[in-house]
């Protein structure tokens, strides 16, 4: 844990544009979660596709897992605040994903795994994001790294905020993760009651607000619980400032737009229909890479 000493010193903050309500659904072999990023989002909040946030302390809301399925096209990003969940790959590769950790992984051209939940009880809550890859990118080989809680930096500001810095740069400290094209910056936040808290954002960048836990406040407004605030594109605003008058729990999360046509099909995220089609014949005919 380190004490930020370089403070972003954002003289005008983002507002909200706009918030958003997440949709309560379920995949893999029904999980139940809220889809807080949606298709429909996908230009507005470009390089992000979807955002999933699972939270229950109910074993048939998650024990069945996400059995094997492929992607192709895009990163996912899971984020793990508690539980353990088993990655398995069709590469051979397996790792084991729990409290406080992340599992960053490149789908590239193409991989199958699943995600098997380890534990039979309890909570089990967190987040995945899923991040485009840009046109030139998305047929590289598939990759993933898991990264344990210990290894994802954190600092306290002087409000007494703590902020874990899943990937990009915040307050001077520079997080787990970093990507040239989209350029991510990835922020869990835990704010005492009564404090602020503020970062930097490059005006170029998409980004917005999630409150998993209590309520804060932008610009004069309110963002609540389970809801996602997404941040105006103001030219001359340099960051966001967070507040709040209660303990307060979110992330924040922006990133560099690659401006290219979006084409999903389930699992698979390209540009053209055409590579759609031959992403799913690809699948079908079993030549969908693992992971490097």
């Amino acid at each position: 844990m380190e004490q930020a000493t370089k403070l972003d010193g954002v003289t005008l903050s983002r507002t909200i544009e706009r918030t958003v309500s997440g949709v309560a659904t379920s995949d893999g072999a029904g999980v139940k979660l809220t889809r807080v990023l949606t298709q429909n989002l996908q230009h507005r909040l470009d390089p992000f596709l979807m955002l999933d946030n699972f939270h229950s302390d109910d074993p048939g809301d998650y024990i069945a897992g996400f059995p094997n399925h492929p992607h192709r096209g895009f990163e996912t990003v899971t984020y793990m605040i508690a539980g353990r969940m088993r990655h398995r790959d069709n590469a051979g590769h397996q790792g084991l994903l729990q409290n406080g950790g992340v599992q960053w992984m490149t789908a590239g051209r193409g991989i199958i795994h699943s995600e098997m939940p380890e534990q039979e009880n309890g909570v089990m809550e967190g987040f995945q994001l899923w991040l485009n890859l840009p046109a030139r990118r998305k047929m590289i080989p598939a990759w993933y790294r898991d990264i344990p809680s210990a290894e994802i930096p954190e600092y306290v500001t002087a409000d007494g905020a703590t902020v874990r810095v899943i990937a990009g740069t915040s307050n001077g400290i520079s997080g787990a993760m970093s990507r040239e094209d989209t350029e991510p910056l990835y922020l869990d936040i835990d704010l005492p009651a009564g404090s602020t808290f503020s970062t930097m954002i490059p005006a170029t960048h998409n980004a917005f607000v999630y409150v998993y836990r209590g309520a804060v406040t932008i610009s004069g407004t309110a963002l609540g619980e389970n809801r996602m605030g997404i941040l105006a594109n103001t030219p001359q605003a340099d960051g966001v400032t967070l507040n709040s008058t209660a303990p307060a729990k979110a992330i924040l999360v922006a990133g560099k737009p690659l401006g290219e046509p979006i084409v999903q099909h389930g699992p698979f995220v390209m540009n053209t229909k055409e590579e759609i089609y031959q992403a799913i014949k690809d699948f079908q005919e079993g030549r969908l890479g693992g992971a490097g």
